[in-house]
Parts: C-alpha cells; sequence; structure tokens
C-alpha cells in the first residue's frame, strides 16, 4: 500500500554516519524497478510534481522476506523518480540499513546529478511518538546513485514485538523527499563566500564540532587557549593544550576546512570513540574541567570560571520559626527544562520555583523538630557567558528508553535575568551589576534520539550576520533561520489547493536548538576583543608556518606528479636486508627500496649518472632489470633492459614496462662483483642464460634467507652447482642439500621439490625464478623440528598469525599476544591460550570475536568447536579480517556449560522485605519444579513445607506463572524478570467463589500533554477476595498485607484497571463483580490498583532492559 501526501520543506542536515551503501556497485545499475516513462534530460529543472512528498511504504510478512536487500515501489517528486531500499537483516551491519535511491538512474544521461533533501522513518504502529527518523541531503550523480544510513536502527528492536515497530508483521516506512535546487557543494569556498573555515568531521564528530566552533568565536577564550604555555618540543597528539592552540591558530588563518584527528588524539581516542556519537553537554563540562586543570599554574589560571562561573544558592526556610538552611555552589551552564515551557523565561521561573515542604514531607530543622518550609534555588551572580542546556532529551520511564522533547520552545535575542524586580536573584546578588545579556550562538540538533546531525549558528562579532557551522561548510543565514526556525514544534505547510477545503498538513520539526550561548552587554568588549599573531607562542607560528609549507609542497608536488616518473631500484643488498625479517616469499618490498622521483622526459642513460652518483657504481657496470607480475601474483625480475631501451626517455620506458599506467617505474639493479669486491661489467647474456635467486633454509633455527643469484646454463642441471651453492652458504663442498622451487604463495603455497639430475630448462626454471635449499637431514636423525622442510616452514609463515587476546571483561586493552597458524583448530588455539593463562583445563575457556565495525566483542561468543579454525574466528561478515580474539575463563568446562542453562531468579521473602537474586544453573532440559527444588535449597523459607512458585514479571506486571513442568531451554530472562516467592496456604485453599486477583502499584503521568496516563511501579502480587466483599474489606487485608501506615494508606485510591483505564472504586463496592470468572494466567490486563506516589528512588536508565540503548560517557584520557 502507498500513500503519497505532500510533507514539510525538510530542513535537516547530513546525518554523521552517511554513506551510499557499499553493496551497489559504481555507476548506473540495471534495477528491478525500471522507469516507466521518458525522463527529461534537462535534468536539474524539475517539472510541474510537487517539489516534495510523503512516500508511506507498508511491508507485509516483513520478519519472512529473505532477499538481501527489497525495494519499494517508484514514487515521483519534483519531476524525478524515487525508491526506498531496504536492507532487511543489515548491510553486513547488526542494523537495519535504509537508503532513497534514483529509480531511473541507468536510463539518466551523462552527468545527471539531482539534489535532494530527505527524511527516512521506520513508523512506531503503537505511539508514533517513538518513530525512528533520519534526515539527510545528497547530491545524487552517476557515482552516488543511492544515500541513506547503513545502521539505521538495531535489528534487535526493530523485530522486538514489544517495541511496536512490527505489527501484525507489517513494518510502515515512510520517505519524505524535498527536491532543491543544485547547490555545487564541492566548489563552495566557505572562506570566499563568509571569511570562516570549517572542520572536518571524523566520522560521527559533529556534535565537538560545533562545540568547538562556539568556543573558538569566543575571542576571550581563544586568546586564553593562545596563552597557555606550550613548547616546540610538545607533540600536538599528546598536549590538550598544544593541539588546541594549533586548531584554533588553523581556523583563524587557514584557507580551507580544519582537521580535528590531532586534537581527539590528545584527547587519548581512538578510531572508535570518533565514530561514536556523544552529548555536546557531556564533551562541554569535560573538555572545561580538563582546560582548567591544564590552566593551574600559568598566567591563564582562572579563565575558565571568570567566563563561565556563576553562583546560586540552594535555601530551605522554615515558615513558622526563625530557620533558615542556605548551601552555595557553582555552575558552569544550567540546565533547563523544555518540556512544559514555552521559552527561556518559563524555564527560569521554574528553576527558581519555590516548593513547599508539608505533611509527610516536612523538613527537619535543626533544633526544631519536624517544620512546614519553603524549598528553593536564587541565584548570587551569573557569569559573563552563559551556557544554557536546553533539556531535548528526557527519561521516559513508561517505556524505559530516553526520548527526545520536539516541543516548541521560543528564546530571546535579548535576555534579561533582570526582570519582574530581579526575581531570579538572591537579595545578597550585587545590585550593581546589569544582567542584560545578547545571543551568541545556537547550537541545533537534528535528527531523534537514535543520532541526528549537531550544527551552530553563531554570530562572531554579535553583529546582525549570522552564519551557520555545518562541519566543513559555514554559510550565512538570516536571523530567522537562526532563531525562528530553531524553536522546534509544529510546523503547518502551506496548501496546495487553497480552494479546497484540505485539511492542513502539519509536521513535527526534529531540528530545534539544544545549547544557547549568550554574552552579558557589559561584558561585550571586553570578551569580544581582537586576537592577532601577537597573541601567538613564536614556536607555534614556526611550526605551523612549516606544516603549511610542507602541506604546499606536498600540494605542488601532487599538481607536478605527472610531470615525473617514481622509479624504486632494488638491489641485491635490499634482498638480503628483507628476506627472512620483513618478507619471506618473492624477493623484495618495492616500498622499502631507494626511490627516484625524475622528468619523464630525462634520458635513461642520465638517470644512470643519478645512480652512480648514489650508489658508487659506474655507469658501464650497471645492468637493469624490467619486473614482471606473473599469472600466480608473483612479482619477479624479467629481463635486462636492452641497450636501445636505455636510450629512451624515463617517460616512454615506463610506459613500456607498465600497463597498468600508474607513475612507477621498478628495475632491479645487477651489478657483478670481481675477486676484489668491486664492480666489474656485467657477464654478455644469451638466451641461454637463467638469472636464479637463491634463498637457504635451516631448520633447526626456523630461519630463511637470501644467500645471491646465479646464472645457470638452461642445457645444465642443478648437480653442476651444488658445489657453488655449498660455498655461498659456508657448507662444506660435499654437503649433501634439497632444492626446492618457490612458486606461488596466494591463495596457497606453492613450494616443489626440484631434480638435481633433470636440466633446469625440463624442471621449467626461468629468469627471475627463486630457488630454496637446505641440508639433507641426516637418514636417522633424532633431531626433532617443528618445520623440517622448506615447504612446511613457507607452509607456516602463510599461515601465521599474530592474535591480540583482551580479556571480556576489559574489552579495549590488549591482555596478551600470540602467535598462532590460521589452520589451528578449535582445541589448538584454546590450548594455547589456556598454557598462557596458566590453566590446566582448556575447555574452560570461552572466546568471542571481535567486532570490526564498533570496535567490541560480538554478542555470541564462540560455541565450543563451533568454528574449525582460527581462520574462521578472526573473519567478520566474510569481509573483515580481524586480529582480535576476548576469552573469559569459565567455572566449568564449555562443553558442560553448553547443556545447561543459567537463569537469575529473584527471591522475594515471604515475611521480610529481602529479594535476592540468585543465578541457577541446570541442564538445559530441566524443568521449572527442579528449579524450585534447587532453589529451596539455597533460600531461607518461612517453614519446612513452603511450596514456591515461578512468576514472569515485565514492568511491574505479573504475566505469567510457569508451570512446574515447562522446560526451562525456552525461558528468557535477558528481557523479562523471573520471581520466586512462596505460594501463601490461603491460595492453596480457595473457596468455591473466592477470587484471586492481580494487584498493581500505579501513579498517573501528570507530564504528558494528552490524557494522563497509567504508570506502573513497584512489585506487582496476586490477593485473594471473596464473594461480596466489599472495597473496605479488601482494603483493610491489603494494608496489613502491605504494613502500610493509616497516615500514608488513607492517601492511597483504589481502582478497577481494564486495558490501562482506571474505573474508581468506592469502599461500599462489591470488588468480586469487577472481576470475571477467570484462570489466574493471563488475567494481567484486568487488576486492582493502588494509586499513590512512587517514593522508591527510580532506577538507573535502562538498567539491562536493552543493551542497545547503552551510551558510553565522554573521556577524554589525557
Amino acid at each position: 500500500m502507498t500513500v503519497m501526501t505532500p510533507p514539510p520543506p525538510i530542513d535537516q542536515e547530513d546525518e554523521d554516519m552517511l554513506v551510499p551503501h557499499s553493496d551497489l556497485v559504481e555507476g548506473p545499475q540495471p534495477m528491478e524497478a525500471q522507469a516507466d516513462t521518458a525522463v527529461s534530460t534537462v535534468e536539474n529543472q524539475p517539472v510541474e510534481d510537487p517539489a516534495s512528498s510523503r512516500f508511506t511504504w507498508q511491508i507485509e510478512n516483513f520478519s519472512r522476506l529473505n532477499t538481501k536487500k527489497h525495494y519499494s515501489e517508484v514514487f515521483i517528486v519534483g519531476g524525478y523518480k524515487w525508491r526506498v531500499l531496504i536492507f532487511p537483516k543489515g548491510n553486513n551491519v547488526d542494523h537495519l540499513s535504509m537508503y532513497l535511491d534514483v529509480a531511473d538512474s541507468a536510463n539518466l544521461p551523462y552527468g545527471w546529478s539531482r539534489f535532494a533533501q530527505f527524511s527516512l522513518a521506520v513508523v512506531n504502529q503503537g505511539s508514533n511518538r517513538y518513530t525512528v527518523r533520519k534526515d539527510t541531503q545528497h547530491q545524487f550523480n552517476v557515482r552516488e546513485s543511492d544515500w541513506g544510513f547503513t545502521s539505521f536502527m538495531p535489528l534487535s528492536e526493530l523485530y522486538d514485538i514489544s517495541k511496536g515497530f512490527l505489527h501484525n508483521d507489517t513494518l510502515v516506512i515512510e520517505a519524505e523527499v524535498a527536491v532543491r535546487k543544485v547547490v555545487d557543494y564541492w566548489s563552495y569556498d566557505s572562506k570566499k563566500e563568509t571569511g570562516y573555515v570549517g572542520l572536518k568531521n571524523q566520522g560521527a564528530t559533529c556534535y565537538m564540532n560545533s562545540l568547538l566552533q562556539t568556543l573558538y568565536h569566543i575571542p576571550y577564550f581563544r586568546k586564553a587557549v593562545y596563552h597557555m604555555p606550550t613548547t616546540e618540543n610538545d607533540m600536538p597528539s599528546g598536549s590538550i593544550p598544544l593541539a588546541l592552540q594549533s586548531l584554533f591558530y588553523k581556523l583563524q588563518y587557514s584557507d580551507n576546512s580544519v582537521a580535528t584527528k590531532e586534537l581527539t588524539k590528545s584527547f587519548g581516542w581512538d578510531t572508535y570513540d570518533s565514530f561514536m556519537q556523544h552529548d555536546v553537554q557531556e564533551l562541554n563540562r569535560v573538555l572545561c574541567e580538563k582546560l582548567e586543570v591544564k590552566m593551574k599554574g600559568t598566567v591563564v589560571e582562572g579563565t575558565i570560571q571568570q567566563l563561565f562561573e556563576g553562583h546560586h544558592m540552594n535555601y530551605i526556610e522554615c515558615i513558622n520559626v526563625d530557620y533558615k538552611s542556605t548551601r552555595k555552589e557553582s555552575f558552569y551552564d544550567l540546565q533547563l527544562d523544555v518540556k512544559g515551557c514555552r521559552d527561556v523565561y518559563a524555564s527560569f521561573d521554574k528553576y527558581v520555583e519555590v516548593e513547599r515542604l508539608e505533611g509527610d514531607n516536612k523538613y527537619h530543622a535543626e533544633q526544631h523538630g519536624l517544620q512546614d518550609a519553603k524549598k528553593g534555588v536564587l541565584f548570587i551572580d551569573f557569569p559573563p557567558v552563559l551556557q544554557l542546556q536546553l533539556k531535548r532529551f528526557e527519561y521516559d520511564f513508561m517505556r524505559d528508553t530516553m526520548v527526545k522533547i520536539n516541543d516548541r520552545y521560543e528564546f530571546p535575542l535579548q535576555l534579561d535575568l533582570d526582570r519582574e524586580n530581579r526575581k531570579y536573584l538572591s537579595p545578597d546578588a550585587d545590585s550593581r551589576v546589569r544582567n542584560l545579556y545578547t545571543l551568541h550562538s545556537v547550537l541545533v540538533h537534528s535528527g531523534g534520539v537514535h543520532g541526528g546531525h549537531y550544527y551552530a549558528f553563531i554570530r562572531p562579532t554579535l553583529s546582525d550576520q549570522w552564519l551557520k557551522f555545518d562541519d566543513e561548510r559555514v554559510t550565512k543565514e538570516d536571523m530567522k533561520r537562526a532563531l525562528e526556525e530553531q524553536y522546534g514544534g509544529e510546523e503547518e505547510l502551506p496548501q496546495t489547493n487553497p480552494g479546497f477545503n484540505n485539511t492542513p498538513f502539519k509536521f513535527t520539526k526534529y531540528s530545534n536548538a539544544y545549547m544557547l550561548v549568550y554574552i552579558r552587554d557589559s561584558d561585550k568588549d571586553k570578551i569580544i576583543c581582537n586576537v592577532d599573531e601577537q597573541d601567538i607562542a613564536e614556536h607555534l607560528r614556526v611550526r605551523l608556518k612549516k606544516e603549511q609549507e610542507e602541506k604546499e609542497h606536498k600540494k605542488k608536488e601532487k599538481a607536478e606528479a605527472h610531470l615525473y616518473t617514481i622509479i624504486k631500484v632494488a638491489r641485491n643488498e635490499d634482498l638480503a636486508e628483507q628476506i627472512g625479517r620483513d618478507i619471506y616469499f618473492d624477493l623484495v618490498d618495492h616500498d622499502k627500496v631507494r626511490s627516484f622521483r625524475i622528468q619523464k622526459q630525462t634520458a635513461f642513460n642520465v638517470f644512470k649518472e643519478e645512480v652512480a652518483k648514489e650508489f658508487g657504481i659506474p655507469v658501464q657496470y650497471q645492468r637493469f632489470w624490467l619486473w614482471a607480475k606473473r599469472q600466480n601474483h608473483t612479482y619477479r625480475p624479467n629481463r635486462p633492459l636492452t641497450p636501445q631501451e636505455e636510450t629512451q626517455s624515463v617517460g616512454m620506458l615506463r610506459e613500456v614496462s607498465n600497463k597498468a599506467h600508474n607513475a612507477e617505474l621498478k628495475l632491479f639493479l645487477e651489478v657483478e662483483l670481481g675477486q676484489d669486491l668491486l664492480p666489474i661489467e656485467p657477464p654478455e647474456k644469451t638466451k641461454e642464460d637463467i638469472l636464479l635467486f637463491f634463498k637457504l633454509y635451516d631448520p633447526v633455527k626456523e630461519e630463511l634467507r637470501y644467500i645471491g643469484r646465479i646464472f645457470v646454463k638452461g642445457s645444465g642441471k642443478p648437480s653442476e652447482i651444488l658445489t657453488k651453492l655449498n660455498e655461498m652458504a659456508g657448507f662444506p663442498s660435499n654437503q649433501e642439500i634439497e632444492l626446492y622451487e618457490e612458486i606461488k604463495f596466494e591463495p596457497s603455497v606453492m613450494c616443489e621439490h626440484i631434480d638435481k639430475k633433470v636440466s633446469f630448462r625440463s624442471s621449467q626454471l626461468e629468469d627471475g625464478d627463486i630457488v630454496c635449499f637446505q641440508k639433507s637431514p641426516p637418514v636417522e636423525s633424532g633431531q626433532q623440528c617443528r618445520y623440517p622442510d622448506v615447504p612446511s616452514f613457507l607452509e607456516y609463515v602463510h599461515n601465521r598469525q599474530v592474535v591480540h587476546f583482551r580479556s571480556l571483561e576489559k574489552p579495549k586493552e590488549d591482555d596478551f599476544c600470540l602467535e598462532l597458524s590460521k589452520l589451528f583448530n578449535y582445541d589448538e588455539v584454546v590450548e594455547r591460550v589456556a598454557r598462557q593463562l596458566g590453566l590446566d583445563d582448556p575447555s574452560k575457556i570461552r572466546l568471542t570475536p571481535h567486532n570490526c565495525y564498533s570496535q567490541q566483542p560480538k554478542p555470541a561468543p564462540i560455541k565450543y568447536r563451533g568454528m574449525e579454525h582460527l581462520s574462521e574466528m578472526l573473519v567478520h561478515y566474510n569481509q573483515v579480517t580481524s586480529d582480535i580474539l576476548y576469552y573469559e575463563v569459565l567455572d566449568i568446562s564449555l562443553p558442560e556449560l553448553q547443556w545447561l542453562k543459567t537463569l537469575k531468579v529473584a527471591y522475594h521473602h515471604a515475611t521480610k522485605e529481602d529479594v535476592v537474586i540468585h543465578s541457577i544453573r541446570l541442564p538445559k532440559h530441566s524443568t521449572v519444579g527442579d528449579v524450585l527444588l534447587h532453589l529451596k535449597s539455597k533460600v531461607e523459607l518461612s517453614h519446612p513445607d513452603a511450596e514456591l512458585r515461578l512468576l514472569e514479571v515485565f514492568y511491574h506486571k505479573i504475566y505469567k506463572i510457569f508451570p512446574t513442568s515447562e522446560k526451562i531451554e525456552n525461558i528468557n530472562d535477558q528481557y523479562w524478570t523471573l520471581r520466586a516467592e512462596e505460594i501463601p496456604e490461603e491460595e492453596k485453599n480457595l473457596g468455591l467463589n473466592d477470587r484471586l486477583i492481580h494487584v498493581y502499584h500505579f501513579t498517573k503521568d501528570t507530564s504528558q500533554n494528552q490524557m494522563q496516563q497509567v504508570q506502573n511501579f513497584g512489585e506487582p502480587f496476586f490477593f485473594i477476595i471473596h464473594e461480596g466483599e466489599t472495597l473496605a474489606e479488601v482494603k483493610g487485608r491489603i494494608q496489613k498485607k502491605l504494613q502500610v501506615s493509616d497516615e500514608e494508606f488513607s492517601k492511597w485510591k483504589f481502582a478497577f484497571l481494564s486495558l490501562g483505564r482506571p474505573e474508581y472504586l468506592l469502599d461500599s463496592d462489591i470488588v468480586s463483580s469487577r472481576f470475571q470468572r477467570r484462570d489466574v494466567y493471563g488475567a494481567w490486563e484486568q487488576y486492582l490498583g493502588l494509586e499513590h506516589s512512587d517514593s522508591a528512588p527510580k532506577r538507573a536508565y535502562a538498567a539491562n532492559q536493552n543493551r542497545h540503548t547503552f551510551e558510553k560517557p565522554v573521556k577524554i584520557y589525557n
């Protein structure tokens, strides 16, 4: 089913991890759904269709889709054909992957492009509030005909029925597309257009970029950073002050966008940290704290406090006695409520709101006992630079997840905190200070709680001109864009057909202000000060100018690269140095030999003179060989250059030798040495002569080394050169040796024995071939070698793998490294790990593979003998190979453990308030009865004959009593709580007209804008009600069971709830008449509700309900 509606003009910006999906090849694709009609060749001029529309795609039987990728039908926006592309099981990631695709890219004319802003969404069919939506913009072209989000949302959330994204196995996807005039993004020059430059995004660092730009554009702060003491011996990657100075200097004087890698390295971050999106507010706080520490004892000590520190006073004042308690606290930023507040002033009103402490909540005043009191906050002083953090993200206890508040929230250009007779300020505040502020910057978050993009609107000089800093791009913007359009809330789309009575289309704006920076008017001249080169340390200027010159030099080299050829010259010395150390196969690593940068028109003979100067080898004694890549992917000297070729230019010679047309020419320099070890003229080479290279293998030392080269006759036999080889190896002349030809090593090693009695030509040996030899092993040798011959050693070298092992408890730290073979089986790998750990039983080792994308352990460990070879354990999604494995030491062997099921059971004592979590491990075929029997031996019972039951509890409701015969193998304790308790004696003897009902605690969420929602809390329980029993009688028994005081119990309300709707009961109501006669199983949707305030402390966010919502805190390690 498809629905088209005109949507908003989307104003959201690039998501951090946006990529064209890598599964598609470059260039136009033969798409499954072909274009129905011809497309205008004037590709960038949309025709009459609306320039923006919403497309809704309902995918039925979603979980049964078995294709890797799945396309929607074609829809038209702005005269162009589009479709949505999804990867239902992820594009090589454990997330749903989703992209917007140009449907007819295969048929479009050469050079086409189109620009669109769009959002993609997976609709939450339970509550639209939890819909996952991500926005971006892209210029589509022949190379990037699709664009979107590889990690759109976790598959675990998508396929979790309770989350509400799948309903009746139907998934609903929305795409809002707005076609825009093509913006030439690549040729745009921020410096030229605005006078400012942007910051490069390292992967997911837009949140950091927006904050850094804001701080940089507070000139007083920038000046203080420049004056932090650093020396010319400091390295930016190890010094936060120097890295920040370097970054600010480049922002001030560079013509192009600036990289932030040095700064993040100085934070102690690795690549993974740079791809984790964090919170701007948290980074701001951590960075300022770090700088405050680094500034101590320097000329700029106290700058952070002078700029950003304000103070407020927490007070409690008794109403009936003369007693007041106050506590002064400092702040660097203020967190303001957005929910329920229309603007900044309303948030400040709420901040200083007076709370009454009375009734049960009285204040205990020293020497006066419990007293009615009022509690509140007043400000003592505000800082010159006021940072306001808007609470756009809140924890939703109903959903046990974070949600973004997109409500409209206004903020003024001028903020007067002295308003209404200085009501925000303490009587002790300095009345001479005028707290009138001007807006300096607005940091914006575009997107939802699962991810998004950050950028900033800043007025660097507080003029009327606003600038938008969006990573690398800086643009001029008007005031409306910076202020009103960042208020959030809903916006109404203008009607396309005013003559018709259309319902106006409203949409939520997902881009809104997240942090505001105000500067006090009286401090404006001090803060917006002049910062010039005199503020920058001399060593820093010299260093950065040198960096700039090197950059320019590289740029010039790159621009002139087409005029030059790089000639890489390998010599005998290179082979001897590298073989057995850096390399084992082939002859040389060409990246580690001497290279010459020679102009293409230079005659080769002139180049030989340069070689003579470099190596001290006269021109007449030089003979150069061309290297050739063979069909088996080896690289060997192929033939010497002819005298005619040596008269050519370097450029012509490169083209002759190199069909790949890269700028390199690879040569081998053959130099013959006389008896005095001085160069002599090389011998004449005939067609009969073959140049062979020789490596010597020592099986005792497990060493392979290069020992030289020899010209042999094709008709000759290896037996004729044995004496010469022994001499080269330093062996006795009559030493028996075995010869092998090293043929290839990819994808597998090929090394064959050479018959010494067969001619070289018959053995198919040719120029550039490699012969490996070793002593012949004695017939009866007692000496055992791991790799007794050349083939076994080369096989070992080819398959060896250094693996970094990390403890699963410390997944970011290498514990130890082992050199293993990729061919090792499971048992061999764990045996080596156990040996390293000094463990007698290798079966207690459990290994977990590494996720190369998240740089974390994969969720599922490797099963016992679940993978044949080490190579399989290190492969990630059949593509990327890792060198990391995680280990843990179990208390029992892994084979045993795999036959066991471990359950975490919370045992609730019958008479005490204790709740103890027990970890119970039993064979998988065990039953719930076995669990309860095992539990009885571990817990304290109220009496020896007590019987236990096992319940499934989720979000403070009882969903199931497990039958004792149920197998434990399929019980899931990851998301649900398993609760064990004694069965009360009265429940065992239910009368004919008695009912067992569910009783739950609840409160109503008054913060919801719509109807008040019921929110359960506390421990649910079963309760017996008797026929004809009134609520008053039931209440008495419940009060006794829960042991609640009369005063507290008098505030409780009682209601019958069905499907979440409360129907309040009177004391005279007959309770049993409300409950249908039914088995207790599945009766959780009807219950007796106890409404009262939840006095228990709120548990930490996402405490194990869903590991995917866990977000790491920002850390700066240095």
